[in-house]
Order: C-alpha cells, then sequence, then structure tokens
C-alpha cells in the first residue's frame, strides 16, 4: 500500500531534490576532477550542464508514476491530477534551474 504525499511537501520536495542532484551530483564531479589533475571548475561546469535533465527525472521519480498521472487526466478525465503533475515537473525545472544558475555563478565559466 502506497502513502501518497500531500501535494505542497511534494511540490517542495521536487524543488529541493532537484537542486540537490545538480549541485552534489556536480561538485563531487569537480572533486573528482581535481584528484585527477584536471580544472575541477571547468568539469564542474560541465557536469553541471549533463545533469540538469537527471535531475529533473531524480525528483520527479524516475518512474512512470508521471505518465500514469497524465494518461488518468487525459483518458479518466481527472484534470487536476494532469495539473498536479504538470506543477512538480515545473517545480523540479525551477530547482534544476536554480543549481544551474548557483553552478554558472560559482565557476564564472560564462564570462569570456
Amino acid at each position: 500500500m502506497e502513502v501518497k504525499e500531500a501535494f505542497m511537501p511534494a511540490f517542495i520536495h521536487s524543488f529541493f531534490i532537484a537542486l540537490g542532484v545538480l549541485l552534489g551530483g556536480s561538485l563531487i564531479g569537480g572533486l573528482g576532477a581535481f584528484i585527477s589533475g584536471q580544472a575541477p571548475l571547468s568539469e564542474i561546469y560541465s557536469v553541471a550542464s549533463k545533469l540538469k535533465i537527471w535531475a529533473l527525472v531524480a525528483a520527479i521519480g524516475g518512474t512512470f508514476d508521471a505518465f500514469y498521472s497524465f494518461e488518468r487526466g487525459i483518458f479518466l478525465g481527472q484534470t487536476k491530477d494532469v495539473f498536479k503533475q504538470f506543477l512538480l515537473i515545473v517545480s523540479a525545472m525551477g530547482g534544476a534551474q536554480f543549481g544551474w544558475r548557483i553552478i554558472e555563478w560559482f565557476t564564472q565559466e560564462h564570462i569570456s
């Protein structure tokens, strides 16, 4: 039996999970680059750009629950579920984008 999480906590969790995956993954990747003798800030920037989509996947659960909610909303007329799932995806995208901006600010790679 699965216990469903209330919407607002899920919305907040989605944002911070995506943020944490992006920041944690890229900073640990930079540590690996430092240990292997590569430029850590450039590697942090590179890893962060590759992790954005995976942060989104991790935040929405990485399962087919999102697709099931869309199916239920479209075919069974439960538009409330579609709207909630859309907002969770937007929250995760916001967390990933916020993490990306932090990494961009930290590494200053975008400045020529």
